[in-house]
C-alpha cells in the first residue's frame, strides 16, 4: 500500500481518516475492521490494472530482495514432489495473487476486496484470514482435495490454528511468544535464513 500512495502522495492525508479505527482496534483488536478501514479510507478509485502493475513489481522485488532462502528452497522440493501449493495469507486479494503466481503456488487464499468498475473499492468481501478463519480455509482445502498428507509453514502465533492442523505444521522464524506457544502445542518451530 505505501508504494502505491507514494505514487499518489496526495492520498496518505487520507490515512487520518483511519485514527477512529486505530483507537477502536486498541478495544477491539479486530484487525478486520482496521483493515478494512485503511482501505476504504486510502485506495477507493484506483484502478485494477494500476494495482496490478504495482503488484507485480512489489512482488518481483520482495521476492529477490526480501524472501528466505530456505522458504524457496523448500517451496521448490515441494513443486519437485508433486504437492499442491496452496498460499493462504490475511493480506488483501489485490496482491497476494501475484505472489502465488510468481512463486508457483497452485491455489491462494486471501482477504478478499471489494470491486466497482475495475476499480478498488475498499470493502472486504471475505473475512479477514487469518487465525481461525485461516484454520477453516485450511480444512476446507483438505477436505475438498481429500488429502491429509498436509504441511503448513507459518511464521506468528495467529498461524498456530491452522498449523497444528497440518501432519506436517511448522512455524518459521516466530517470535518467543509464538514459540511458546506453538511448544505448547506440539508445532516445531525453525530459524530460516
Amino acid at each position: 500500500m505505501l508504494r502505491l500512495l507514494s505514487r499518489r502522495p496526495s492520498r496518505l492525508f487520507r490515512l487520518l481518516r483511519v485514527v477512529p479505527a486505530v483507537v477502536r482496534f486498541v478495544f477491539d483488536r479486530d484487525r478486520g475492521a482496521l483493515k478494512q478501514s485503511l482501505l476504504r479510507a486510502t485506495m477507493p478509485g484506483i484502478p485494477r490494472e494500476e494495482l496490478e502493475l504495482v503488484s507485480r513489481q512489489f512482488v518481483t522485488d520482495t521476492i529477490a530482495q526480501r524472501c528466505f532462502a530456505d522458504a524457496l528452497a523448500t517451496l521448490r522440493r515441494h513443486r519437485e514432489q508433486g504437492h499442491y501449493l496452496v498460499l493462504m495469507s490475511a493480506s488483501a486479494d489485490f496482491y497476494v495473487p501475484e505472489f502465488g503466481r510468481q512463486l508457483g503456488f497452485d491455489q491462494v487464499i486471501s482477504t478478499g476486496v471489494a470491486w466497482k468498475n475495475e476499480e478498488i473499492e475498499g470493502t472486504l468481501t471475505t473475512a479477514n484470514r487469518r487465525g481461525e478463519e485461516k484454520a477453516r480455509c485450511f480444512e476446507q482445502v483438505v477436505a475438498a482435495r481429500n488429502d491429509t498428507h498436509t504441511f503448513a509453514y507459518g511464521n506468528s502465533d495467529s498461524d498456530l490454528p491452522h498449523l497444528k492442523l497440518a501432519r506436517f505444521g511448522l512455524l518459521v522464524n516466530g517470535g518467543p511468544a509464538a514459540r511458546r506457544a506453538a511448544a505448547s502445542l506440539g508445532v516445531p518451530t525453525a530459524e530460516w535464513t
